[in-house]
């Protein structure tokens, strides 16, 4: 279904099949001609969204011709739409473009421009999947001007970002840059984070093939921002791993790096970006614990935070082994850098204190671990360092982060000394 696509009725395309199946039994269409059209719509769009598009058709086309008989003209022309969008899916594309085609006009004459928008942007779909690249380039952009005439930003930057990408992937990467541009600036216009993430990603892999690695690396950064692991995190790892490209491109493998063991540490991250992530990994040999360090100590400290957070999430979902190692590594580079050990500590405090409760006690326990490997000297010098900064943060937080240090101290045969 193209973007705005809306259906006739109450919204009931959401019930079960099961109950709209009872429904339609009950509503004969002999009888109850616009309750069993209606409720062949939902059934159809149910059916769609299951993946069942040789079942919604029939119903869609029944739908269509009592919507017809009724003089039902604007529910018709949804069943049509629907329609086309089932012919797609089941690969009957000539059809689907027809359909699409019928759809957008009588919209059109019935002056509903989103759901003429929706059926261009549909119509556009199937074009680029034909090979029409001027057909598809003039439907999306029918269709954008439409959204963005009716204020649907969000839905325009959808269809302009569509067109940047069919010209990107055909090898336009000139004409695609200006509308992967435009999509970014419509998405965050129409509030669409995942548009413009999306949008941006798109953006880079343009500006990766224009050889403009700098421009990459902020537009990956900016899809990254757009798609947060927690919400989005499969794409959060493929915008991660397209980062870590771009950072290599740019000539700063530490940030590589570690832009591409966070897309490892993804989970949910689809094996291509895996694979992507893995061969720059094997391509960029390096002493990986070493590298937030080096990326920390080129940036301000401002951006500290940020950049911990991203790390100490991957250490979150590492093994115990590799979390303590990334831990030690971390409290070695606090010993090593008098002039900023206070505030590295601050930053990763900082950090600790907005975790959920099962990883900030798995952080917490790594910490106390990772100190008490230490030798005697350093130990001393880190609790006092994280003491320190520990004392920076309002009293709840402070004692609340002290008293965890002390419990997992204890509870680990080490003297509870963190204050």
């Amino acid at each position: 279904m193209g973007p705005g696509v809306s259906a006739p009725g109450d919204g009931a395309a959401q019930t079960g099949t099961a109950e709209l199946e009872a429904r339609l039994a009950r509503y004969p269409a002999a009888r109850y001609p616009a309750q069993h059209a209606t409720t062949a719509f939902h059934l159809a769009t149910a059916h769609l969204q299951g993946g069942r598009a040789a079942e919604a058709g029939p119903l869609l086309s029944a739908a269509y011709d009592i919507f017809g008989r009724l003089g039902m003209r604007l529910e018709q022309a949804k069943a049509l739409t629907m329609h086309g969008v089932a012919l797609r899916e089941a690969g009957r594309g000539d059809l689907a473009r027809q359909t699409f085609e019928r759809a957008a006009k009588a919209f059109g004459e019935l002056q509903q421009p989103v759901e003429e928008a929706a059926a261009s942007y549909d119509l556009g779909l199937v074009l680029q999947e034909q090979g029409d690249r001027a057909g598809a380039q003039e439907a999306m952009a029918h269709a954008q001007e439409l959204f963005s005439g009716m204020g649907q930003f969000a839905q325009a930057g959808k269809a302009v970002r569509e067109r940047g990408v069919y010209l990107l992937s055909s090898g336009d990467v000139r004409a695609a840059l200006p509308l992967l541009e435009e999509a970014t600036v419509l998405a965050e216009r129409g509030g669409d984070l995942a548009g413009l993430g999306a949008a941006a990603n798109a953006l880079g892999l343009a500006h990766l093939a224009a050889d403009d690695a700098a421009a990459a690396v902020r537009e990956f950064t900016r899809a990254v921002g757009a798609f947060p692991r927690s919400l989005r995190a499969a794409e959060h790892a493929m915008a991660k791993a397209n980062l870590a490209v771009a950072q290599e491109r740019a000539g700063s493998p530490a940030r590589a790096r570690l832009a591409a063991r966070q897309a490892l540490a993804v989970s949910s991250a689809d094996p291509p970006v895996r694979a992507q992530a893995q061969q720059l990994l094997d391509r960029l040999s390096g002493v990986s614990q070493v590298d937030l360090l080096a990326v920390l100590d080129q940036e301000p400290g401002g951006r500290w935070p940020v950049i911990i957070r991203e790390e100490v999430l991957r250490w979150c979902d590492a093994s115990p082994p590799e979390r303590l190692a990334a831990v030690r590594s971390f409290l070695e580079g606090l010993l090593s850098r008098a002039e900023t050990s206070y505030d590295l500590a601050q930053s990763l405090i900082a950090v600790l204190v907005e975790l959920p409760p099962t990883a900030y006690a798995e952080m917490v326990a790594a910490i106390v671990q990772a100190t008490g490997e230490l030798p005697e000297q350093d130990r001393e010098r880190i609790r006092s360092i994280m003491g320190s900064a520990m004392a920076r943060f309002a009293m709840p937080q402070w004692q609340r982060l002290a008293a965890s240090l002390n419990a997992a101290a204890t509870a680990t045969g080490q003297p509870p000394t963190w204050r």
